[in-house]
């Protein structure tokens, strides 16, 4: 497995996807009135591309028409100090075609947060990019090294 610099493992788009596959919340990154805005989003991998569903008057829908954004999940291990990154960054767009938002509105994506979620987003991933924290290496003990 590749290190960066930093001694983390460089992930291939194929792990990325299948690390996303298992995530059940992301974080979707865009930017309102100028400004960066991070939103806290589940989501669902669907032909390669994240699927997010949302209100019809979000900042988020509004903001993203055909933005380029990013889309990040992780998975940590305090205990252990182990975990992942996932980066995906593409262009986003609000589905309106009503054969394909009948498809999506049958996939198990069930919004977390309260009203109605009938909108869908769909960010097209032009770069993967990730990280692992590889688990420490034993010391001639056999306990964990200290990070």
């Amino acid at each position: 497995m590749p290190l960066d610099r930093s001694g983390l493992e460089i992930l291939d788009a194929d792990q990325c996807r299948s690390l996303l596959a298992g995530a059940p919340v992301g974080r979707v990154v865009f930017t309102d009135r100028a400004l960066p805005a991070v939103q806290p989003v589940n989501f669902a991998l669907v032909d390669d591309e994240v699927v997010i569903r949302t209100s019809n008057g979000s900042k988020l829908a509004a903001a993203v028409r055909g933005a380029v954004v990013a889309f990040e999940a992780d998975d940590f291990d305090a205990t252990t100090r182990t975990g992942w990154s996932v980066v995906v960054v593409g262009h986003a767009r609000v589905v309106t075609d009503p054969g394909e938002l009948e498809q999506l509105r049958r996939l198990p994506l069930s919004p977390w947060a309260p009203g109605e979620r009938e909108h869908f987003l769909r960010i097209r991933p032009q770069m993967f990019s990730g990280r692992r924290i590889p688990a420490p290496a034993p010391d001639t003990a056999g306990h964990a090294a200290p990070l």
